[in-house]
């Protein structure tokens, strides 16, 4: 089935039949079926719309709806705020309650979810607007506490809210007591989770209302749609997935639109946390809902965001099961589409290679080295720093250590290896914690050091004393580079691998048993702790411990790749089960199971042209690739036999992917 393309424009409040019409034109020319209308939005919004400002934007709304509809487009509705972006100078005209930050500082334009008045407002903006019938009503990402500038992190610490704490737990608390508990080191406060379920209940009882509202405006013809954005800063807020999504469905129906690009031009090794937001969102969100990732592009323009940037990321969201692309191209503030035809040439070339990733088998499922995920981790964890982002713990950093080496991930919890990172060990209970050591596991300085203090040490086979930074460093100090020791299978590595830029290293005492791959040294090249450990302990799994503390921080290089898939290899044990990846720096895969076999892409995500080359299992049957160069159609990829896999024959361009099927 072909790809879909809806197309994000900017609706200005005059003369809405001549831009429906260039506009519908210049959709047929670039093959796009689904046109979703911005109303009031970035350079055009004057704060929350009422009275006769709301009355002139719904009737420029119906006169595009009518010229889009009768050229054949089907037409969605993104409303530009729920609750609000930011300030940026604007003061609120309507009385709502605005959202107070946990230090105090208080918005002019931005409505706490608890504000009855702002509730009332927003459920008969959209059930309103719903009367035109639009396919979905988006939400956007400001449906959220966070990130709401200028307030520090963002809101959810008003009188009303404190109001709705006070009566769960039982007492008046103030907001610098309530900060302070949630926050403080040690032990999560009960009060965290508590506050979580305020923020929680709140932000679904508008959901459940807007529902509602759309629902009885459309006649049920309309839905809703939900942006959303750092699943690790929504774990802050309490957000449950599945009953966000249940609350805002009409007839059991739901769109999501997750952000997973940049905004603007980055390195190619980023598709790392495009690969990873895709999939991370992919496990929280519940299988009935469609899923329509945005392609990103702030301020709007192509000098923001290259085509070759874009096309990569579009690739990257049709891997990642999208059932439409939620497009950002054309310049928000311009009002004349036919003005871009560069956009229009850009969307129809990137057609054939997303036409060919669509009609690709479905994937059943995602496969590699399991990153564990769960909404809930943020009330687990120990923050260090006191404040709010202390709070968020993120498998996204051991993502792109991973994915940018060469090896695939998955956030399904049944992969023979996982890999447990930084704080997120304290998201897992004693059992949980248990059956992942009873596998293949991986641990960083940190999470080791927390699973020591846990009681865990004997089952890793090493004890982390301590996490030791530049300015707590015990004698010898301070540490410099990691040594490969001899005799284990590493010959021809250069001399040292660099540490010298991790913020801190963890203490390892080995046990016996454990073998110490390498050992950290000064400067002056004295010995100052083992640096990477393996062992395999009474239950049968194989754990891997790294004493740095963030490994998405070592330098890349060649041979700390080969440390890395021979530590992976080691953890699966005798039944290896994940291609990895050489051949080039930054070569980064996505690996899925598909009804006739198994499924590898690999993207290019250094500015060289590279050869991958795939390490695979044994048992893995023949198999074809196809090579998808930027803005270019598919084209049949030659693979070699090589000893242990098979490599590419031709070179992989920058941001070009290539994708091998199997049997």
């Amino acid at each position: 089935m072909p790809v879909r393309y809806h197309l994000r424009f900017q609706l200005h409040p005059d003369d809405a039949v001549r831009q429906a019409a260039e506009l519908a034109k210049f959709c047929h020319d670039a093959t796009i079926g689904e046109v979703v209308l911005l109303l009031a939005a970035e350079e055009f919004y004057d704060g929350h719309p009422a009275g006769a400002a709301e009355d002139r934007l719904y009737a420029t709304t119906a006169e595009a709806v009518a010229v889009l509809r009768e050229s054949g487009l089907e037409v969605s509705l993104n409303p530009w705020v729920t609750s609000g972006h930011g300030d940026r100078g604007r003061q609120g005209r309507h009385g709502f309650a605005p959202m107070v930050g946990p230090d105090g500082s208080t918005a002019t334009d931005q409505a706490s979810f608890a504000c009855p008045r702002w509730r009332s407002w927003v459920t008969a903006h959209y059930g309103r607007f719903a009367q035109l019938g639009f396919r979905v009503l988006w939400l956007e990402d400001d449906f959220r506490y966070h990130n709401h500038a200028p307030l520090t992190w963002g809101g959810g610490f008003e009188p009303l809210m404190l109001e709705r704490f006070a009566e769960l737990a039982g007492e008046p608390v103030t907001r610098e007591r309530l900060v302070a508990a949630i926050t403080a080191p040690g032990t999560p406060h009960p009060w965290r989770a508590l506050l979580q379920q305020v923020w929680r209940t709140a932000q679904l009882e508008v959901a459940g209302q807007l529902a509602a509202a759309v629902a009885e405006g459309s006649g049920g013809r309309s839905r809703l749609g939900l942006m959303s954005s750092r699943p690790g800063t929504h774990s802050v807020e309490g957000r449950d997935w599945t009953a966000l999504f249940e609350a805002l469905a009409i007839d059991g129906e739901a769109y999501h639109r997750p952000h997973f690009a940049a905004y603007s031009d980055t390195p190619g090794r980023t598709l790392s946390r495009s690969v990873w937001m895709l999939e991370t969102q992919r496990a929280l969100r519940p299988a009935w809902a469609r899923n329509e990732p945005e392609i990103e592009n702030w301020t709007h323009t192509s000098w923001s965001k290259s085509d070759t940037q874009t096309w990569s990321e579009m690739a990257a969201a049709q891997l990642g099961g999208a059932d439409a692309q939620f497009l950002n191209v054309l310049p928000m503030h311009c009002g004349r589409a036919d003005r871009h035809p560069r956009v229009g040439e850009l969307l129809r070339r990137s057609r054939p290679a997303l036409d060919f990733l669509a009609d690709l088998p479905p994937a059943t499922g995602t496969l590699g080295v399991g990153l564990p995920v769960r909404e809930d981790q943020a009330a687990h964890v120990r923050t260090t720093t006191g404040s709010l982002a202390g709070l968020e713990a993120d498998p996204g950093p051991a993502a792109d250590f991973l994915l940018r080496y060469g090896v695939p991930v998955t956030a399904g919890d049944d992969a023979p290896v996982r890999v447990l990172f930084g704080q997120l060990a304290w998201a897992y209970d004693d059992e949980e914690v248990r059956r992942m050591l009873g596998g293949g596991l991986l641990l960083d300085g940190v999470a080791a050091r927390i699973l020591t203090e846990r009681g865990f040490a004997e089952l890793m086979g090493v004890s982390a004393t301590a996490v030791e930074g530049r300015g707590a460093l015990t004698e010898p100090g301070p540490y410099a580079v990691e040594q490969v020791l001899p005799g284990i299978g590493f010959d021809g590595l250069d001399d040292y691998l660099s540490v010298n830029v991790q913020p801190a290293l963890a203490r390892l005492r080995p046990a016996d048993g454990a073998r110490v791959w390498t050992q950290v040294l000064t400067a002056g090249l004295e010995p100052w702790g083992a640096g990477r450990c393996v062992f395999t302990n009474s239950l049968g799994g194989r754990v891997g411990v790294l004493a740095a503390t963030a490994p998405e921080q070592l330098p890349y290089s060649d041979d700390g790749q080969a440390v890395l898939h021979a530590m992976i290899r080691y953890l699966e044990g005798d039944s290896p089960a994940f291609p990895l990846i050489t051949g080039g720096p930054h070569l980064i895969p996505h690996l899925a199971r598909t009804p006739t076999g198994w499924q590898l892409a690999v993207a290019n995500g250094s500015p060289d042209p590279a050869q991958p080359r795939v390490d695979l299992p044994s048992g893995a049957g023949a198999a074809h690739a196809t090579l998808l160069a930027p803005l270019q159609p598919p084209a049949a990829a030659a693979l070699t036999a090589a000893a242990g896999g098979i490599a590419a024959d031709e070179p992989l361009p920058y941001r070009g992917w290539l994708v091998i099927e199997g049997a």
